[in-house]
């Protein structure tokens, strides 16, 4: 991306082709002081957008996205000397938009699971509102791994990848999710226990 940006710098977005040779000589000095710039702050943009999605390959996305955006409006920010700041603004509203639409997912992903759960027999219906409780309190991290892999069928490895983190990471979750869902729900594993 950084090396498009770089090659591209003299023309501007929505340029007429007859208008670009006339204004290359004036966008010459601000290409290359975009160029500079680039150089001297995308690093950080990544590492914004990593602070925030907590993963690479969305971090990235974010990222480019924001270079682009301040590449195309790099011409009307009037202080250059607070590019940094504005390219951190920039990359840190793009991330939290983009977590913010990942949660969303998330919720109706696992929404949709819940519902599809639910069985018809009044003891399943039971078994099921209380399946239903005890996994929503489960903390997220675990509530997701137990849902991609219990609820969804996916492997260990697919959920790891699916989620970015190790695999020893996706079997701890899913260990305690268990413990914990089968704490909670031990009452319709031995009726005598319930209270």
């Amino acid at each position: 991306m950084q090396e498009w940006i770089l090659t591209h710098t003299g023309c501007e977005p929505g340029a007429v082709e007859g208008g670009e040779e006339a204004r290359g000589a004036a966008t010459a000095p601000v290409g290359r002081e975009w160029e500079v710039l680039l150089a001297q702050n995308a690093p950080l943009a990544f590492r914004v957008a990593r602070g925030v999605l907590r993963n690479d390959a969305d971090a990235e996305d974010v990222a480019q996205e924001a270079l682009v955006r301040a590449y195309q409006q790099f011409e009307r920010l009037r202080e250059r000397q607070r590019f940094r700041a504005w390219l951190v603004r920039i990359t840190f509203r793009i991330a939290l938009d983009r977590l913010r639409s990942l949660k969303r997912r998330k919720e109706r992903e696992s929404q949709w699971v819940l519902e599809n759960a639910r069985t018809t027999s009044s003891a399943g219906a039971e078994f099921a509102q209380h399946l239903e409780r005890a996994v929503e309190q489960l903390p997220e991290k675990q509530r997701l791994v137990v849902l991609l892999a219990a609820m969804e069928g996916h492997s260990l490895e697919e959920v790891s990848a699916l989620l970015g983190v190790p695999l020893g990471t996706v079997k701890s979750r899913l260990f305690f999710a268990k413990k914990a869902l089968a704490e909670k729900l031990r009452c319709f594993v031995n009726p005598t226990e319930r209270l």
